[in-house]
């Protein structure tokens, strides 16, 4: 993995420059980049699914990628890497916390993309409140206000935590205000539980088709709801628990192969749209992201 300030002279660093100078001499220039956004005409690419790059991992504290424990927490080589990601063929958007996507709309690498905004980040990585996630980051009148597609919300469900309750309730909140505003409401859910101090998700089938009947449920529309879930064994009897349209998630990816083997087939289901991946691609192994991406790009 290369450092960034090993590549001080790169065109980056002035475009990096130019982001510190706007927020700090022309902070209006996010907003009046955010209106000038050449808008996606379709969530979709060319291929008919979209390819949304993710990063809001960040906000939760969870910077760690393989055996780096701070790889995302250089944020110059985490807005080199999405530019790489962006700029490749078949990507059609991004997932990010409003720090993150005000520096891309700085950057002007947003045109033509789709853009979610991640809403609930409270919930941080190995925290004793991690199931207690609640909505610090974007909510659905800034979506709005910024001409973006959707936000997502992590929720994990608990079901010996009694803070389990309140963050079903946070996501339907959600639910109903980005269904009123006919924007995408991408719920990210999991059967989760404690175990050595520490939350684990459940990744078998049975326990991710509980997690999608459960988040299917949540709020009073659902028009606009999508699902953002994990690719799994026995994925047609899993993407069978629900008509919502789903999108297949990365996480930390151990064996490429297997994910994108993984990915191929859950893509052929009738209610897979796309996927929406960060690590993985972003600080891939070899370190070559736009080849990661092209090869996921070639999976729609």
């Amino acid at each position: 993995m290369t450092n960034f300030s090993e590549r001080c002279e790169d065109v980056l660093s002035d475009k990096v420059s130019r982001i510190v100078e706007a927020r700090v001499s022309d902070p209006g220039a996010i907003a009046a980049a955010a209106e000038r956004r050449v808008k996606a005409t379709s969530l979709l690419g060319e291929h008919g699914k979209a390819m949304i790059i993710a990063a809001d991992h960040p906000a939760r504290g969870a910077n760690g990628v393989g055996g780096d424990p701070t790889a995302m927490a250089d944020r110059f080589e985490l807005l080199d890497r999405l530019c790489t990601a962006l700029e490749r063929p078949g990507v059609t958007g991004v997932l990010a916390t409003a720090d993150i996507l005000e520096d891309l709309l700085l950057l002007g690498v947003l045109d033509g993309k789709s853009v979610f905004g991640s809403m609930n980040r409270a919930g941080l990585a190995g925290s004793v409140f991690e199931i207690d996630d609640r909505f610090t980051g974007y909510d659905a009148e800034t979506i709005a206000a910024m001409g973006f597609d959707g936000g997502k919300m992590l929720t994990r469900i608990a079901l010996e935590d009694p803070a389990t309750p309140a963050a079903l309730q946070n996501t339907a909140r959600a639910v109903d205000e980005l269904n009123d505003r006919r924007l995408v409401a991408m719920v990210e859910p999991f059967l989760s539980h404690w175990r050595d101090g520490r939350i684990h998700n459940d990744l078998t089938p049975d326990a991710v088709i509980k997690s999608i009947t459960i988040a299917s449920g949540l709020g009073r529309r659902t028009a606009h709801t999508w699902l953002k879930l994990p690719a799994v064994d026995d994925m047609e009897r899993v993407l069978a628990s629900s008509t919502l349209p789903a999108l297949l998630l990365g996480g930390e990816v151990t064996d490429p192969d297997a994910a994108f083997a993984s990915w191929g087939r859950a893509l052929k289901l009738p209610t897979a749209q796309g996927l929406v991946v960060g690590r993985s691609l972003l600080y891939p192994t070899g370190g070559d992201v736009a080849a990661a991406v092209d090869r996921a790009v070639s999976l729609l």
